[in-house]
């Protein structure tokens, strides 16, 4: 693949104070008084390992601690900041863990102290003059304070902030270390960043600059009006506005520059005369449907074109994907370059190099784990001299050694069970190499994406005819007995019956433990006619226990999630979900898949603890109430969130570190036209370079958004 557009590039910009942004992208122990291991706590909190990382990681709260009475003055339940002289220490009895108590007094009344830690009690010595801040609570007749966040000599009391920012902490980290780093921080922000929103929109909001903001949200008793008013509040309110808007044009102006780089990034042209698909075809015997015309046209406009293909192709367990991926893999081959299909487990790359090997008039190439010795090497030979135009197999595909001699069309089958690198990984083997990703339910960061517009999505509508919808019903496991007897019957009646056990994310080794208890419970009802398959199983006896089934010798499969995809036994009719609301939408679509494949009615089982939370019913109800595969996504998006277009994670909210929901809800229509203003859709020339203002590409970097385009690709 080619290298970023300028605009991503990750080299400072051309502005006079530009050498300041090296201090605050450095690394945390970079600081003054952070070494490593204390770095590597910051890091935790702050959700990255650079100093502005740092600085992103916004108080909590902050705690007013402007109340500084005299003893006589205090009250219960208030935070006060008092000084007097030490009367008594009384420290607590040996071996016992209570706290040291002391009494002080400022000749207006006296409090008692109460302490755990041993270095406080050797600063409140007998006759000692000192400060204490913290909560004021009422025992018995007496006021107390236990253990003050702040225990000092008196001539040294404004060192306790008036109001005290709340920063979050880890285990091993203190809060008084936090401060420190995040003082030493503040002093590296350069005064001078060039502002990067439109100045009217500054003005209207009377928001801060963002140098001044930051050191308004870390130290609140900077701000004007702190000492004894309220307005500070407000001044902090417009401050994190400023910063969230910040954080929120930063993304929206990286998904910008990745969706007009999407457009003009350099493909290559792949025109084929259809030579080899008509052969494959012929080979098929059957006429592509409708949907699979459609799609295939899509995808076929798309490797014509200039520019390199995204494409999504989205459809229901067996609509005729992998036949579309194949013709379009043959294309390419057509077009002079290789073609190559990942596919997440070795049971469904087998598969696909099944009806590869029947069906495609090229040589195909296998390469999995298991691929060893002569075979191996001649598969990578194959691959990289172009003896092999086609080629499947797993993640073995991403390894380094692995080349290709012109990779010209990735394609990633069940692209939810792959990491984001792992895609790019395999589409930057070929040069400017088209990608084509394949699911039967999106991952909610893909439907993001698809809202955004940089990735093309072709819908595979309907199924082979013939095929009846699978009736879904949710059960309690109170039930038991009674699924157990309805088994019987269907078995009675000649059905073949999938029970997928628990899903016990903590260990593989406990779904193994499930699926081999259930087996055994079922093997005591009716017999011999029950197999096993787990993923810890040798691939031949795991490929048996499937061959087993498809033959009907077993009639009853318990298996682990390695059933998931690329299992097709058209005469199973039953699908039985244990635990059914511990498994993702997306999973739970794609086992209820494996039934429904042949032209017998069809029913998916779901079982279920009682007593559900409200999430977990919306998910069942949802499988529930549809086999729509784009509406199994929208719903999950709904329920998980669509994780970050530009980033890495792939479900959950977007990680804003500035922006709350509340303010992500009122600032991101502002971001979204920010963005447009800054980068225009008229400012691209036919090369896709861009003239991206200074202050853009600064505030790109402080947010970490330089590489957004290369991640954003990754589909």
């Amino acid at each position: 693949m080619s290298s970023p557009p300028p605009f991503t590039s990750a080299s400072a910009p051309q502005w006079a104070g530009a050498p300041a942004l090296s201090a605050l992208q450095a690394p945390l122990d970079s600081l003054s008084g952070v070494n490593v291991a204390r770095a590597r706590l910051l890091s935790k909190i702050a959700g990255g390992s650079r100093v502005m990382d740092l600085l992103f990681c916004l108080p909590e709260s902050v705690t007013d601690r402007r109340l500084r009475p005299s003893l006589a003055q205090l009250r219960a339940d208030t935070i006060a900041t008092v000084s007097g002289t030490v009367l008594e220490v009384r420290p607590p009895a040996p071996r016992t863990r209570q706290p040291w108590r002391a009494t002080i007094s400022d000749e207006t009344g006296v409090l008692e102290l109460a302490f755990f830690s041993p270095w406080q009690a050797k600063q409140a010595l007998t006759g000692a003059h000192i400060a204490v801040s913290g909560k004021v609570e009422r025992f018995g007749d007496r006021l107390c304070m236990t253990s003050p966040d702040y225990l000092l000599p008196a001539r040294q009391i404004e060192r306790i902030p008036l109001l005290d920012p709340v920063w979050p902490l880890t285990a091993g980290l203190f809060s008084g270390q936090v401060r420190q780093a995040m003082t030493a921080a503040l002093a590296l922000l350069p005064p001078d960043l060039p502002e990067w929103h439109d100045p009217a929109l500054i003005t209207q909001k009377k928001w801060p600059d963002f140098t001044t903001a930051l050191t308004w949200m870390h130290r609140p008793d900077s701000i004007p009006d702190s000492q004894s008013g309220t307005q500070w509040q407000a001044e902090r309110t417009r401050a994190q506005a400023r910063l969230a808007c910040d954080e929120l044009l930063a993304d929206q102006l990286a998904m910008r520059i990745a969706q007009q780089a999407s457009r003009y990034r350099p493909g290559r042209s792949l025109r084929g005369d259809g030579h080899l698909q008509k052969q494959a075809l012929a080979a098929f015997a059957h006429p592509l449907t409708p949907g699979q015309r459609h799609v295939l046209r899509q995808i076929e406009t798309d490797m014509a074109a200039p520019h390199r293909m995204s494409r999504l192709l989205q459809g229901d367990v067996g609509a005729g994907k992998t036949l579309v991926a194949l013709l379009a893999m043959l294309r390419a081959v057509e077009a002079g370059a290789q073609a190559a299909i990942m596919a997440p487990t070795e049971i469904l790359a087998r598969q696909h190099a099944a009806t590869f090997a029947r069906l495609s008039p090229v040589p195909v190439a296998f390469l999995c784990s298991s691929v060893k010795g002569k075979a191996r090497k001649q598969a990578l030979a194959d691959m990289a001299d172009g003896t092999a135009k086609l080629v499947v197999g797993t993640h073995a595909l991403v390894q380094d050694t692995v080349k290709f001699a012109d990779l010209g069309l990735a394609v990633v089958d069940e692209q939810h069970r792959f990491g984001v690198d792992q895609r790019l990984t395999l589409v930057e083997k070929g040069h400017n190499a088209d990608m084509l990703v394949m699911t039967a339910t999106p991952i909610p960061r893909t439907l993001l994406l698809t809202q955004f517009g940089d990735m093309q999505v072709s819908r595979l509508e309907g199924k082979p005819s013939g095929r009846k919808p699978i009736r879904t019903s949710l059960h309690s496991l109170n039930t038991m007995g009674d699924i157990l007897d309805a088994i019987a019957r269907a078995l009675q009646a000649g059905a073949q019956i999938f029970w997928v056990c628990p899903l016990v994310s903590e260990s593989e080794a406990l779904d193994i433990a499930a699926a081999e208890a259930r087996q055994a419970v079922l093997i005591d009802r009716f017999g011999d006619m029950v197999g096993l398959a787990h993923g810890r199983q040798d691939t031949n006896a795991r490929e048996q226990a499937l061959k087993d089934f498809a033959s009907g010798q077993t009639r009853i499969l318990v298996a682990t999630t390695v059933i998931e995809v690329g299992v097709d036994v058209p005469s199973a009719t039953i699908m039985v979900i244990e635990h059914a609301e511990r498994f993702g939408l997306a999973q739970l679509h794609q086992l209820r898949g494996r039934v429904g494949r042949g032209s017998k009615a069809s029913y998916c089982l779901m079982l279920h603890e009682d007593g559900l939370g409200q999430t977990a019913r919306r998910r069942l109800a949802c499988l529930r109430e549809t086999e729509d595969g784009f509406l199994i996504a929208d719903e999950d998006f709904r329920l998980r969130g669509g994780g970050e277009a530009t980033g890495r994670r792939q479900s959950g909210l977007p990680e804003y570190r500035m922006a709350p929901e509340i303010l992500v809800d009122l600032l991101l229509d502002t971001a979204h036209a920010e963005a447009q203003r800054i980068l225009p859709d008229t400012q691209a020339n036919t090369t896709g370079t861009y003239r991206l203002p200074v202050s853009a590409r600064l505030l790109l970097t402080l947010f970490g958004k330089t590489d957004a385009a290369r991640i954003f690709s990754g589909g």
